[in-house]
This record gives structure tokens, sequence and C-alpha cells, in this order.
């Protein structure tokens, strides 16, 4: 008699555990927890396009390279994010082309020292971008006004100077970059009409 007992409990406490586990794994599929990390397998780009032709921007502002420095940017940026996208320069036969213009580059003071002088200078460089599909003849992406700003600093002491301006210019050829890569890959305004 006491081992009845004992079996009937433990099969009553099989029951609830199963139902329990039931109703998690109910709780679980229902409430998209299986969908919650997805690994991103492919780019926001139209599936066509494996080949992206990045050929030099050109340069209206008149300032020396900083054409190849964003050129270069954008080039390092959608190898290093592209996901499985190919580069190239030429635009014979990529599936994509970016094409690109520095439209200006300016700068002034924003911060003056005790003496009146600039010290902190604002960098503004104006850029136009635009995607074209080569296989399907349409623009995929542009913006005429890709409008890019960064800070640099002089130190007071003259013995000590080093022109900030350079290491200004390349970190916001980097920083457009990413900008531009990260529109085009995650499919942020790339025009994907039929």
């Amino acid at each position: 008699m006491m081992k009845t007992v004992v079996t009937k409990m433990r099969e009553g406490l099989a029951v609830k555990v199963c139902r329990v586990a039931a109703l998690a794994a109910v709780v679980v599929c229902a409430s998209g927890f299986r969908e919650c990390y997805k690994p991103v397998k492919r780019s926001g780009m139209p599936a066509h396009i494996k080949t992206i032709a990045v050929p030099a921007f050109q340069n209206q502002a008149l300032r020396y390279r900083i054409e190849t420095r964003f050129t270069d940017a954008v080039m390092n940026e959608v190898i290093r994010r592209g996901k499985g996208l190919r580069v190239q320069s030429a635009p014979e036969g990529a599936d994509a082309v970016v094409d690109g213009v520095i439209k200006s580059f300016g700068f002034g003071g924003v911060l003056l020292d005790t003496r009146g002088r600039a010290r902190i200078f604002e960098v503004t460089i104006t850029a136009a971008v635009t995607v074209r599909d080569r296989v399907r003849n349409r623009v995929l992406y542009d913006n005429q006004n890709f409008v890019f700003r960064g800070e640099f600093e002089f130190t007071d002491d003259p013995r000590t100077f080093f022109n900030e301006e350079d290491p200004a210019v390349e970190r916001m050829s980097r920083t457009f970059a990413e900008s531009l890569v990260s529109t085009l890959v995650n499919g942020f305004g790339v025009n994907d009409d039929k």
C-alpha cells in the first residue's frame, strides 16, 4: 500500500513537471525569443549586386588630396563591412558604382584663447554621393548634400606646434565612409522600388 501512494505521488509530480515544461515552451515560442538573435546574412543592397566600384571622388573643393582620402576611406569601409561585396576602382564590370564629389571644404575658428587667437577650429566638408545600379540602370542612393564636421585644436606653445588639420580630415573621411557604408549595407535610404 505504501508503494502505491509513493508511486502515485511520483506520477503526479512527473505530470506537473511535463505541464510546466510544455507551458514554458509555448511561452518561449509565442513571445518571439526564438527570433531574438539572427545573424545578418545579406546586405541591404539588392541581391544581384556583388561588386561595387568606387572610382576616385572628384575634388571641387580644390583642397590637396582630399578626394583621395575620402575615396580610400569608402573603399576600406566597404571591404570591412560590405558583407561579401567585392570592391574595385574601375566601373567596368561592377554591378554598382559609388560616385562622389567633394563640393566644399571650409574651416573657421570656434574658440579663442586669452590673446584673441583661434585655438579650436571646426572643419566642414560637403560632398555629393550617388550610388547607381549598373545592372538595372537606376539610382539606388543619392545625397547631394552630405555634410560632415570635425574639430581640431592648436596648442598655445609654438615649440610644440603640430598642424592638426590633416588628422582631422582623416578622421572625418573615416566617419563619412562609416556613415555612407552603414546606410548602404543596412538598406536605409536605398531605393529598392521595382
